[in-house]
């Protein structure tokens, strides 16, 4: 079912929750505005083409844009859900002797264009992390420490993937970039780092996240992408997700880094 466009949907409608906005890809002033506003557009109208993400992050990230990764072409049939997350990895490998980026831990932009919709279900969800973590401060004080003041080894429950580095990345769920950006990391990569004292701590602490993004999960707007529709997403603030589904849905992924990331 196609949703009409209105340039300017309301930012959240449940708690943290985000309803993007949906604007003709030529409107492209008002798709930055809300980028920036909510941390989520929809771009309508662009051709169902690998090409057209390519474009649609040049519209929106402008002259701020440093890096493109390559695309992903994701396919499920059928699909179970896929909880919420921020895009994030750490991949560099060897093309002829000379290593190349394929993903970065800090892309702070993931750009998803619906290929094929699923004949049912399959409906995205998007949370304002920012809010998110800013409840937990009164709600949950002691998570809420954990994800401003631990560091975890951000990739190590993937250490076996062929491509990840062997040195640890270390980091934690809530940080800030030199230029003064906060970040707030969502992965199920995270583990604790090697021999950390405090290791059963933060395991029980990655496990009480989980269960606190799961629960908040069927409380948040649902919203549709039609075939071609471009999600853009502030990947330093927006975690994403969508429903299970019937039948075979394709999407098409572009992560990007502009001149504010790390």
């Amino acid at each position: 079912m196609h949703t009409p466009d209105r340039p300017h949907g309301p930012h959240s409608t449940s708690g943290p929750g985000i309803t993007p906005g949906r604007v003709p890809h030529r409107n492209t002033g008002t798709a930055r505005e809300l980028l920036a506003r909510d941390g989520a557009v929809i771009l309508t109208g662009h051709e169902n083409t690998p090409d057209a993400l390519v474009v649609a992050a040049a519209q929106v990230i402008g002259d701020r844009l440093r890096e493109l990764y390559p695309q992903r072409v994701r396919t499920s049939h059928p699909g179970n859900t896929v909880h919420l997350h921020a895009d994030s990895f750490d991949i560099v490998v060897d093309i002829g002797g000379v290593p190349h980026r394929r993903r970065h831990p800090d892309e702070d932009h993931v750009l998803v264009q619906c290929a094929r919709p699923a004949p049912e279900g399959g409906d995205s969800f998007a949370l304002d992390a920012y809010a998110f973590v800013d409840g937990l401060a009164t709600t949950d004080p002691a998570l809420h420490a954990f994800l401003i003041s631990t560091d975890v080894d951000l990739y190590g429950a993937w250490a076996d993937l062929r491509g990840l580095p062997a040195t640890p990345r270390i980091g934690r769920h809530v940080e800030f970039t030199r230029t003064g950006r906060r970040v707030v990391r969502r992965t199920d990569g995270a583990v604790p780092i090697h021999r950390d004292p405090d290791s059963e701590h933060i395991r029980v602490q990655l496990a009480r996240l989980t269960e606190a993004v799961h629960d908040i999960e069927p409380s948040l707007p649902r919203f549709r992408l039609d075939e071609g529709d471009i999600l853009v997403l502030d990947n330093y603030r927006c975690w994403h997700g969508r429903d299970g589904h019937t039948g075979e849905r394709t999407v098409r992924i572009l992560t990007a880094r502009s001149s504010d990331a790390g």
